[in-house]
């Protein structure tokens, strides 16, 4: 069994009851910016990550430092949720149990998530004609924009949105060209 595997099905039931927790106490979106928040937080600090998941590090630390991280303003109930994890050795699926978090409130909401890379950051008007290109393609009602800069694609732009990809980069159409010349 892959590890992607297992991590998904010990992070689902997390997920479920997270979202069950913020579904009852109408804490939905202000768990996603959360989630969101941690997500990033795991992505930017390794140094945090390894502290998080390393299972040689005491659980009152972990819990310790995890609170000073949320800070005094944060949520009850989702800092009760991550001592749960802290205490049943759970903790090293957080970030598979955020994601799953995040996929339940995008079908919530019917948002659909759309990975788009480029090769600089885009403008507004480009990220709003994206936004409504997604929204055509799915007829979702709100597209989550991930932006991912990478100059290897040499320009244009890559969007992905579950297992459709649109690559419209100049690497791709390059790609593409000298298939089409190989076959020739």
């Amino acid at each position: 069994m892959s590890s992607t595997l297992i991590n998904s099905q010990i992070a689902e039931p997390y997920a479920q009851a997270l979202m069950s927790v913020a579904d009852a106490h109408k804490l939905t979106e202000a768990f996603g910016q959360d989630c969101r928040d941690m997500e990033n937080l795991l992505e930017e600090s390794s140094d945090f990550r390894d502290f998080i998941t390393n299972p040689i590090i005491k659980s009152d630390d972990k819990k310790s430092v995890i609170k000073k991280v949320l800070g005094k303003g944060a949520n009850t109930y989702l800092i009760n949720f991550l001592m749960l994890l802290v205490d049943k050795r759970r903790i090293v699926f957080l970030p598979a149990i955020i994601s799953q978090y995040l996929n339940l409130l995008r079908k919530l909401n019917q948002t659909v998530l759309a990975e788009v890379t480029s090769t600089k950051e885009l403008s507004s008007d480009q990220t709003e004609a994206i936004v409504n290109k997604v929204k055509a393609m799915t007829k979702a009602k709100s597209v989550e924009i991930k932006a991912i800069i990478d100059p290897d694609i040499i320009g244009g732009v890559i969007i992905k949105v579950g297992s459709q990809v649109i690559d419209a980069s100049i690497r791709g159409q390059l790609r593409r060209l000298s298939l089409t010349l190989g076959n020739a």
